[in-house]
Protein backbone atom coordinates (compact mmCIF):
# COMPACT_ATOMS: atom_id res chain seq x y z
CA UNK A 1 0.00 0.00 0.00
CA UNK A 2 1.34 3.62 -0.86
CA UNK A 3 2.01 6.21 1.23
CA UNK A 4 -0.24 9.13 1.07
CA UNK A 5 1.98 12.09 -0.94
CA UNK A 6 1.28 15.22 0.46
CA UNK A 7 -0.67 17.93 -0.71
CA UNK A 8 -0.14 21.26 -1.86
CA UNK A 9 -2.23 23.27 0.82
CA UNK A 10 -4.76 26.03 -0.89
CA UNK A 11 -3.83 29.92 -0.40
CA UNK A 12 -6.11 30.44 3.08
CA UNK A 13 -4.11 27.23 4.14
CA UNK A 14 -1.10 28.49 3.59
CA UNK A 15 -1.54 31.86 4.85
CA UNK A 16 -3.42 30.30 8.01
CA UNK A 17 0.17 28.43 8.16
CA UNK A 18 1.89 31.48 7.37
CA UNK A 19 -0.08 33.62 10.76
CA UNK A 20 0.72 31.26 13.38
CA UNK A 21 4.10 30.78 12.67
CA UNK A 22 4.87 34.48 13.02
CA UNK A 23 3.09 34.97 15.80
CA UNK A 24 4.76 31.86 17.54
CA UNK A 25 8.02 33.47 16.57
CA UNK A 26 7.46 37.33 17.49
CA UNK A 27 6.99 36.26 21.22
CA UNK A 28 11.30 35.42 21.02
CA UNK A 29 12.43 38.07 18.98
CA UNK A 30 9.71 41.29 19.71
CA UNK A 31 12.78 42.23 22.33
CA UNK A 32 15.58 42.31 19.88
CA UNK A 33 13.44 44.73 17.48
CA UNK A 34 12.03 46.69 20.57
CA UNK A 35 16.32 47.42 20.80
CA UNK A 36 16.52 47.69 17.55
CA UNK A 37 13.91 50.19 16.74
CA UNK A 38 14.91 52.37 19.55
CA UNK A 39 18.26 52.67 18.27
CA UNK A 40 16.97 53.57 14.93
CA UNK A 41 14.97 56.29 15.94
CA UNK A 42 17.81 57.54 19.05
CA UNK A 43 20.88 56.68 17.19
CA UNK A 44 22.18 55.10 20.67
CA UNK A 45 24.46 51.82 20.83
CA UNK A 46 23.15 48.25 21.81
CA UNK A 47 24.67 48.17 25.09
CA UNK A 48 23.75 51.56 25.88
CA UNK A 49 19.47 50.84 24.56
CA UNK A 50 19.73 47.62 26.61
CA UNK A 51 20.58 48.84 29.87
CA UNK A 52 18.47 52.36 29.06
CA UNK A 53 15.75 50.28 28.78
CA UNK A 54 16.24 47.99 32.33
CA UNK A 55 17.10 50.53 34.22
CA UNK A 56 14.39 52.96 32.86
CA UNK A 57 11.64 50.81 32.38
CA UNK A 58 12.27 47.47 33.57
CA UNK A 59 12.66 43.75 31.92
CA UNK A 60 8.63 43.62 30.68
CA UNK A 61 9.31 46.80 28.95
CA UNK A 62 10.97 44.69 25.94
CA UNK A 63 7.95 43.46 25.18
CA UNK A 64 6.24 46.35 24.39
CA UNK A 65 3.75 46.46 21.65
CA UNK A 66 3.41 42.70 21.74
CA UNK A 67 -0.35 43.23 20.80
CA UNK A 68 0.07 45.30 17.88
CA UNK A 69 3.09 42.93 16.67
CA UNK A 70 0.59 40.02 16.83
CA UNK A 71 -1.61 41.67 14.75
CA UNK A 72 1.21 42.27 12.37
CA UNK A 73 2.09 38.89 11.74
CA UNK A 74 -1.65 37.75 11.56
CA UNK A 75 -2.14 40.10 8.90
CA UNK A 76 1.17 41.30 7.42
CA UNK A 77 3.01 38.12 7.53
CA UNK A 78 0.05 35.82 7.09
CA UNK A 79 0.16 36.91 3.69
CA UNK A 80 4.11 37.38 2.78
CA UNK A 81 5.03 34.40 4.22
CA UNK A 82 1.83 31.67 3.81
CA UNK A 83 0.91 32.95 0.35
CA UNK A 84 4.49 32.94 -0.89
CA UNK A 85 4.42 29.06 -2.49
CA UNK A 86 0.76 28.90 -3.62
CA UNK A 87 2.16 32.55 -5.78
CA UNK A 88 5.50 30.95 -6.49
CA UNK A 89 3.45 28.03 -8.00
CA UNK A 90 1.04 30.25 -9.80
CA UNK A 91 4.13 31.63 -11.34
CA UNK A 92 5.61 28.28 -12.67
CA UNK A 93 8.35 28.30 -10.18
CA UNK A 94 7.74 25.97 -7.52
CA UNK A 95 8.90 22.21 -6.62
CA UNK A 96 8.03 20.68 -9.97
CA UNK A 97 9.58 23.22 -12.20
CA UNK A 98 13.04 22.76 -11.53
CA UNK A 99 14.44 24.41 -14.30
CA UNK A 100 12.35 27.51 -13.76
CA UNK A 101 14.18 30.97 -13.55
CA UNK A 102 14.99 31.78 -10.21
CA UNK A 103 14.09 35.26 -10.43
CA UNK A 104 10.48 34.37 -10.28
CA UNK A 105 11.02 33.12 -6.89
CA UNK A 106 11.83 36.74 -6.00
CA UNK A 107 9.14 38.07 -7.55
CA UNK A 108 6.56 36.03 -5.83
CA UNK A 109 8.27 36.78 -2.24
CA UNK A 110 8.02 40.52 -3.88
CA UNK A 111 4.64 40.45 -4.50
CA UNK A 112 3.44 38.80 -1.32
CA UNK A 113 5.52 40.58 0.86
CA UNK A 114 4.24 44.19 -0.77
CA UNK A 115 0.26 43.09 -0.66
CA UNK A 116 1.62 42.19 2.98
CA UNK A 117 2.81 45.50 3.83
CA UNK A 118 -0.41 47.22 2.80
CA UNK A 119 -2.60 44.98 4.82
CA UNK A 120 -0.54 45.26 8.10
CA UNK A 121 0.74 48.87 7.85
CA UNK A 122 -1.67 50.35 10.74
CA UNK A 123 0.02 47.61 13.55
CA UNK A 124 3.15 48.36 11.92
CA UNK A 125 2.86 52.16 13.13
CA UNK A 126 1.19 51.29 15.79
CA UNK A 127 4.24 48.71 17.13
CA UNK A 128 6.86 51.36 16.03
CA UNK A 129 5.25 53.94 18.12
CA UNK A 130 4.72 51.40 21.34
CA UNK A 131 8.16 50.50 20.98
CA UNK A 132 9.64 53.71 21.01
CA UNK A 133 7.27 54.70 23.54
CA UNK A 134 9.26 55.88 26.92
CA UNK A 135 6.06 57.41 28.99
CA UNK A 136 4.74 54.90 31.35
CA UNK A 137 1.63 57.17 31.59
CA UNK A 138 0.80 56.19 28.11
CA UNK A 139 -1.29 53.27 27.21
CA UNK A 140 -1.60 51.35 24.04
CA UNK A 141 -4.98 52.63 23.82
CA UNK A 142 -4.08 56.47 24.24
CA UNK A 143 -1.45 55.78 21.42
CA UNK A 144 -3.99 54.70 19.15
CA UNK A 145 -6.51 57.28 20.37
CA UNK A 146 -3.72 60.10 19.92
CA UNK A 147 -3.21 58.96 16.33
CA UNK A 148 -6.50 59.29 15.71
CA UNK A 149 -7.24 62.66 17.01
CA UNK A 150 -4.25 64.18 15.63
CA UNK A 151 -4.01 62.69 12.07
CA UNK A 152 -7.21 60.64 11.57
CA UNK A 153 -7.22 57.03 9.72
CA UNK A 154 -4.34 58.33 7.62
CA UNK A 155 -1.87 58.21 10.18
CA UNK A 156 -2.12 54.73 10.13
CA UNK A 157 -0.43 54.43 7.04
CA UNK A 158 2.06 56.65 6.92
CA UNK A 159 5.58 55.47 5.77
CA UNK A 160 3.07 53.01 3.67
CA UNK A 161 5.45 54.07 0.32
CA UNK A 162 8.50 52.49 1.98
CA UNK A 163 7.40 50.19 3.85
CA UNK A 164 5.71 48.30 0.67
CA UNK A 165 9.55 48.76 -0.64
CA UNK A 166 10.76 47.50 2.16
CA UNK A 167 8.87 44.47 2.19
CA UNK A 168 8.96 43.98 -1.63
CA UNK A 169 12.91 43.88 -1.15
CA UNK A 170 12.65 42.04 2.08
CA UNK A 171 10.62 39.33 1.56
CA UNK A 172 12.35 38.73 -2.29
CA UNK A 173 15.06 38.40 -0.59
CA UNK A 174 13.91 36.21 2.41
CA UNK A 175 11.76 33.79 0.39
CA UNK A 176 13.99 34.08 -2.74
CA UNK A 177 16.95 32.94 -0.93
CA UNK A 178 15.48 30.60 1.37
CA UNK A 179 14.52 28.81 -1.68
CA UNK A 180 17.00 28.85 -3.67
CA UNK A 181 19.31 27.77 -0.88
CA UNK A 182 16.93 24.87 -0.18
CA UNK A 183 17.46 23.33 -3.95
CA UNK A 184 21.69 24.26 -3.62
CA UNK A 185 21.59 22.16 -0.21
CA UNK A 186 19.17 19.79 -1.48
CA UNK A 187 21.38 19.18 -4.11
CA UNK A 188 25.29 19.24 -2.12
CA UNK A 189 24.36 17.21 0.98
CA UNK A 190 21.41 14.76 -0.20
CA UNK A 191 19.13 16.04 2.55
CA UNK A 192 15.69 16.36 1.61
CA UNK A 193 14.27 19.60 1.15
CA UNK A 194 11.59 19.02 4.19
CA UNK A 195 14.69 18.09 6.27
CA UNK A 196 14.58 20.23 9.29
CA UNK A 197 18.15 20.61 8.99
CA UNK A 198 17.88 21.48 5.40
CA UNK A 199 15.21 24.04 6.41
CA UNK A 200 17.78 25.36 9.62
CA UNK A 201 20.41 26.23 6.85
CA UNK A 202 18.36 27.89 4.42
CA UNK A 203 16.76 29.74 6.51
CA UNK A 204 20.03 31.45 8.42
CA UNK A 205 21.68 31.97 4.97
CA UNK A 206 18.27 34.26 4.28
CA UNK A 207 18.85 35.96 7.42
CA UNK A 208 21.71 37.16 6.89
CA UNK A 209 21.05 38.88 3.09
CA UNK A 210 17.51 39.91 4.17
CA UNK A 211 19.58 42.32 6.63
CA UNK A 212 22.22 43.76 4.02
CA UNK A 213 18.99 44.26 1.34
CA UNK A 214 16.88 45.50 3.92
CA UNK A 215 18.47 47.70 6.48
CA UNK A 216 18.57 51.18 4.50
CA UNK A 217 14.58 50.87 4.20
CA UNK A 218 14.08 49.53 7.61
CA UNK A 219 15.67 52.51 9.05
CA UNK A 220 13.62 54.76 7.21
CA UNK A 221 10.84 53.65 7.80
CA UNK A 222 11.23 53.70 11.39
CA UNK A 223 11.91 57.27 11.21
CA UNK A 224 8.92 57.63 9.61
CA UNK A 225 6.50 56.12 11.78
CA UNK A 226 8.12 57.07 14.75
CA UNK A 227 7.18 60.94 13.92
CA UNK A 228 4.88 62.05 16.94
CA UNK A 229 1.33 61.73 16.75
CA UNK A 230 1.13 66.10 16.37
CA UNK A 231 3.73 66.77 13.95
CA UNK A 232 5.10 65.87 10.74
CA UNK A 233 9.14 65.60 10.26
CA UNK A 234 9.78 64.13 7.04
CA UNK A 235 7.98 64.92 3.51
CA UNK A 236 8.11 61.25 2.88
CA UNK A 237 10.84 58.76 1.95
CA UNK A 238 12.91 60.64 -0.14
CA UNK A 239 13.42 63.54 2.12
CA UNK A 240 14.33 61.29 4.73
CA UNK A 241 16.56 59.66 3.28
CA UNK A 242 18.06 62.37 2.82
CA UNK A 243 18.12 63.95 5.82
CA UNK A 244 19.45 61.25 7.29
CA UNK A 245 22.32 60.65 5.00
CA UNK A 246 22.99 64.54 5.58
CA UNK A 247 22.95 64.47 9.51
CA UNK A 248 24.90 61.07 9.45
CA UNK A 249 26.17 60.02 6.18
CA UNK A 250 25.31 57.10 3.77
CA UNK A 251 26.82 54.99 6.61
CA UNK A 252 24.29 55.55 8.76
CA UNK A 253 21.42 53.81 6.82
CA UNK A 254 22.90 50.58 7.97
CA UNK A 255 22.43 51.47 11.65
CA UNK A 256 21.38 48.80 13.70
CA UNK A 257 22.63 46.26 11.53
CA UNK A 258 24.00 44.18 14.11
CA UNK A 259 20.56 43.89 16.51
CA UNK A 260 18.67 44.01 12.89
CA UNK A 261 20.57 40.78 11.69
CA UNK A 262 20.24 39.25 15.36
CA UNK A 263 16.34 39.69 14.90
CA UNK A 264 16.53 38.49 11.17
CA UNK A 265 18.62 35.81 11.49
CA UNK A 266 16.38 33.99 14.30
CA UNK A 267 13.01 35.57 13.06
CA UNK A 268 13.32 34.04 9.32
CA UNK A 269 14.78 30.40 11.00
CA UNK A 270 11.71 30.29 13.72
CA UNK A 271 9.36 31.54 10.90
CA UNK A 272 10.56 29.08 8.17
CA UNK A 273 11.39 26.08 10.48
CA UNK A 274 7.61 26.39 12.59
CA UNK A 275 5.77 26.87 8.97
CA UNK A 276 7.51 24.02 7.85
CA UNK A 277 6.63 21.88 10.58
CA UNK A 278 2.94 22.90 10.36
CA UNK A 279 3.02 22.03 6.94
CA UNK A 280 4.46 18.35 7.74
CA UNK A 281 2.16 17.71 10.60
CA UNK A 282 -1.08 19.20 8.35
CA UNK A 283 0.21 16.84 5.46
CA UNK A 284 1.05 19.68 3.25
CA UNK A 285 4.28 20.09 0.79
CA UNK A 286 7.17 22.14 2.03
CA UNK A 287 7.71 25.22 0.84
Amino acid sequence: MSLQQPRKPNLLESMACGGLAAAFAVNFTHPIELVKTRMQASGGTIGGTISGVMKNEGVLSFWKGLPFAYGRELSYTSVKLGAYAPVRNLLGAGEDSPDAPFYLKFLAGALTGGVGSVIGNPFDVCKTLAQTNTDKGTSLIGLVSNMMRDQGIAGFYRGVEVNIIRACILNATKMGVYDVTKGYVTETTGWSRKDIKTSFASAFVAGFFMTVTVAPSDMIRTKLMNQPTDAKLYNGFVDCAQKTVAEGGVLSLWRGFIPIWARFAPQATLQLLTIEVIYNNMGFSGI
